[in-house]
């Protein structure tokens, strides 16, 4: 059985919630829905990263303690992934006792394998990043993100980040794939190659955050501690147990590129120090723009994602946001462009489809699934289409292309729509001749196995959406393994109703 470990970053609690960590969530949701579909054995991890600096100095702001600050916002995460539809089996907080446990259980290991060293630190720090920054890339005061930068110095504790500089170019040469898209890892490779200086981790100039084991007066860079989490969820420091075994290292991590060196660099040098696995795989999408930059509460560009699902609804905004923008890359949100795919995709194409076909067999040909007769080179084309999406969409999903996922079933959604039109059913149906009504009853029983197909791979972008077309056309089995199965003739269906409704942008 194949096996597939899905996680999101920890989401950074500096802040509610916004259109960018929904777009996350969905994409990892849809990848975690299509492979149980698939019949893969799957673990789909997110939560919040709650330690730092920036979350104290957010929480002294608020007037709270971090503890009472991180309850309150964990909180508005939690409930995203609820309103979202994700089917996540894991939401972690890093303020968990098991990840206070699991975090100290990675500093040990390291500090056991000699890569752990008292000095001190001085430099430039991010705080908004919760980055070190070296000189170098400091333009007009400020981090490549844009973000402050303040000069640090404190007594610290580093990693010989620099030691593993051969390792870990020797393990991307070995796995190319383990970087995606190719730009983000030549990207990695370039930052590598360029020389890894030791790393600080740990801070004594706060103290939320989770405490260096035999040295209380430091906490651990919340880095070392974030990027942890994906172990702690399957039960480390227990290697043994079956989570661990069963799901690390068949990890994907979905991440924004703004995380990469933390996670392409850092994470997998934590983990070969230890004596683990790096992650077999770090997918970097890129942002979401809005008026020209990335969404973020910093910017005062952020989207809130909930006003649109009370506006479009939940599945539309699903569909839109995966469809409208390569994976990998950025992409331009604006509510016209949301408007119109839904219009087009949803409500014109596909919507119409679904329809236009249910609603004629309800209507005349007594609401069961109508029995086929003999197929012409036509109806053979339009189902091999639809078969054939078994192999286009694993591959896509292989790979992460969710848009070309959307696209692939389109080109069949399309193709459907043309055959109505060329097969013309309606026509058909007025015809006295007997093997015109045959012909009708075929046509109709071909489109209802292409909408299946259709309905049954679009689960994990509109599961809502999805269950509602199954639904109309009766079908209780609705894995992957079920389309081998031939459409029943004479299942009974119910009076259709519309699924996608047009919508119109908001007035301004």
């Amino acid at each position: 059985m194949a096996v597939r470990y899905i996680t999101t970053p920890i989401y950074y609690l500096n802040g509610a919630p916004h259109l960018g960590h929904v777009y996350t969530t969905i994409a990892a949701d849809v990848l975690s829905r299509y492979w149980r579909l698939a019949g893969a054995q799957v673990k789909f991890l997110t939560g919040t990263d709650e330690h730092g600096q920036k979350v104290a100095q957010a929480a002294e702001a608020a007037g709270e303690t971090p503890q009472a600050f991180t309850d309150r916002i964990s909180t508005l995460f939690r409930d995203m992934t609820k309103k979202i539809n994700s089917s996540h089996d894991v939401f972690l907080r890093t303020t968990e006792k098991r990840h206070h446990e699991a975090a100290q259980a990675l500093w040990k290991k390291l500090e056991e394998s000699g890569q752990i060293y008292k000095s001190t630190y001085a430099g430039w720090y991010a705080v908004r990043d919760e980055a070190y920054v070296d000189e170098s890339e400091i333009k007009e005061g400020k981090a490549p993100s844009g973000a402050p930068v303040e000069w640090m110095e404190e007594s610290s504790y580093f990693f010989r980040l620099s030691e593993w500089e051969r390792p870990l170019l020797d393990y991307y040469e070995a796995n190319p794939d383990a970087i995606a898209p190719i730009s983000r890892r030549n990207e990695v490779i370039r930052f590598i190659k360029g020389g890894l200086r030791d790393l600080s981790i740990s801070r004594t100039k706060f103290t939320w955050g989770v405490a260096v084991p035999g040295a209380p007066d430091h906490v651990m860079y919340v880095w070392i501690d974030a990027l942890t989490n994906y172990i702690t969820a399957l039960g480390y420091p227990d290697t043994n147990c079956e989570d661990f075994k069963t799901f690390w290292p068949e990890v994907i991590h979905l991440i924004g590129k703004d995380i990469l060196r933390f996670h392409a660099v850092y994470w997998p040098a934590f983990l070969m120090a230890a004596g683990l696995t790096p992650p077999k795989r770090i997918f970097a999408h890129g942002w979401l723009v809005h008026d020209g930059e990335k969404m973020s509460k910093s910017l005062g560009n952020v989207v809130d994602p909930f006003t649109l699902m009370d506006l479009y609804g939940l599945d539309p905004l699903r569909y839109f946001l995966i469809r409208d923008v390569a994976f990998g890359q950025d992409g331009s949100y604006s509510e016209a462009a949301l408007v119109q795919r839904l219009n087009s995709d949803l409500a014109n194409d596909l919507g119409n489809l679904v329809q236009r076909v249910l609603s004629f067999i309800y209507k005349n040909i007594g609401g069961k699934i109508p029995q086929p007769h003999e197929l012409s080179g036509e109806d053979r084309e339009i189902l091999a289409k639809a078969a054939h999406l078994h192999d286009l969409l694993q591959a896509d999903m292989e790979a992460q292309a969710l848009q070309a996922y959307c696209t692939h079933i389109w080109e069949v959604v399309g193709a459907a729509n043309r055959y109505v039109d060329s097969q013309k059913p309606w026509a058909l149906k007025k015809s006295s001749q007997a093997q015109d009504q045959q012909r009708m009853e075929t046509v109709l029983y071909v489109l209802c196995e292409v909408i299946r197909h259709i309905a049954i791979y679009l689960q994990p972008l509109m599961p809502d959406s999805a269950s509602k077309i199954l639904d109309q056309l009766g079908q209780d089995i609705r894995t992957f393994e079920g389309l081998h199965l031939p459409l029943k003739a004479e299942t009974p269906l119910p009076d259709p109703t519309p699924i996608f409704p047009k919508v119109e942008t908001r007035s301004e």
